[in-house]
């Protein structure tokens, strides 16, 4: 793994140079780690002549998720509450070799912490980095690709178990915290996100905090959850009917939202846009006079984080790559009566390879629990 980290430096410091930077500083955490190997906490990415890992504290001693690339020289700072990024701006400052100008993710520096990179290296001109690194993560390697079928292969597996055992009376918060109990007894490493359990009422609502209400017979429930395996994170989202043979209306519903994920699933091609992959499962929600209750975007990508580039949204520009996981995960939720989400993870792959790789597998036939 060590030439692949070497390869992704090498790569983002040809893009510094051809933009006038003879230096980077990394400090946000998952660019760290996606470029050093491991992301201790606090730690910074100095890349030069001589790429530095600049921690707080010994990596060994911390309960990091990796170990940082061994070919890659750490810095630890020699006492407590120093601040990596502004140790790391000094010694490049004392060794001489930053040039006249350094790049830094402005999106992730606090102005407190940019003044003090200015007071520590006042002739050098620190400019805007912007998302160079976010944009090299988007399309991910094999070993990317392995840690995230394997996440996905937990979350299948930890939401199985629960479908097995009795449901009814159980409070969503009790539901959420087993089945993150789940995923570590399973392998992971956590969970990827706070896992949402909704019933009832609550069913279908993105993002949903798990609450005490209970799981009543004929409820829909729906359950979104992900592993994170080695650092990457995998989301998977489900709609069963609790107790009873679903109503009409939870049927008509249920066809409808799966009608449109399979629309957004099919639509993952390479060369597709953004939007139009969004477009795809939102037209169908649409014709079916559910348009004011639709999320802002179908999808998005996932990896370090869970929430990444690309983002499938009406809006959004660009176009697939092949190799880049995203979610496609649209949803109606109906106030006072609860709603539908179904949320696969998949790999966007050339027809030639067989077309879009599901890596949640779980069966999205609706059942009664």
């Amino acid at each position: 793994m060590s030439e692949v980290y070497a390869t992704r430096r090498t790569r983002l410091k040809e893009r510094c140079h051809a933009s006038g930077n003879a230096a980077a500083l990394i400090s946000r955490p998952a660019n760290v780690r996606y470029l050093a190997g491991a992301a201790p906490q606090g730690a910074v990415l100095l890349l030069g002549d001589e790429d530095l890992l600049v921690c707080a504290g010994p990596p060994e001693d911390r309960p990091a998720e990796a170990r940082p690339d061994d070919s890659l020289k750490v810095h630890t700072l020699p006492g407590a509450g120093g601040d990596p990024a502004v140790a790391a701006v000094g010694l490049l400052v004392a060794g001489g070799a930053g040039g006249d100008c350094l790049a830094v993710e402005e999106h992730h520096l606090t102005v407190t912490r940019h003044r003090a990179l200015r007071s520590v290296a006042p002739r050098i001109r620190l400019a805007d980095l912007g998302g160079a690194v976010e944009q090299l993560r988007v399309v991910k390697d094999e070993e990317e690709i392995s840690c995230l079928r394997i996440g996905a292969e937990i979350a299948d597996q930890a939401l199985g178990e629960l479908l097995e055992s009795i449901l009814v009376g159980r409070t969503e918060r009790h539901l959420a915290l087993e089945l993150e109990r789940r995923l570590v007894d399973h392998g992971a490493d956590g969970p990827a996100f706070p896992t949402s359990v909704g019933t009832g009422p609550n069913s279908g609502r993105r993002g949903h905090r798990p609450t005490d209400r209970r799981v009543e017979e004929g409820d829909f429930l729906s359950v979104c959850l992900g592993a994170s395996y080695r650092g990457y994170r995998c989301e998977i989202g489900r709609t069963f009917v609790i107790g009873t043979s679903p109503a009409d209306w939870q049927i008509e519903l249920y066809d409808l939202v799966f009608a449109a994920q399979r629309a957004g699933r099919e639509s993952l091609v390479p060369g597709t846009a953004h939007r139009d992959v969004d477009r795809a499962a939102r037209q169908v929600l649409d014709c079916a006079g559910y348009s004011e209750r639709l999320p802002a975007l179908t999808g998005h990508g996932v990896g370090l984080e869970i929430d990444e580039d690309p983002q499938l949204a009406p809006a959004a520009m660009g176009k697939l790559d092949a190799c880049v996981p995203v979610t496609v995960e649209p949803g109606v939720h109906l106030p006072g009566r609860g709603g539908v989400r179904i949320d696969d993870t998949l790999v966007v792959r050339p027809e030639a390879d067989g077309g879009p790789e599901l890596l949640t597998i779980t069966t999205k036939e609706l059942l009664a629990l």
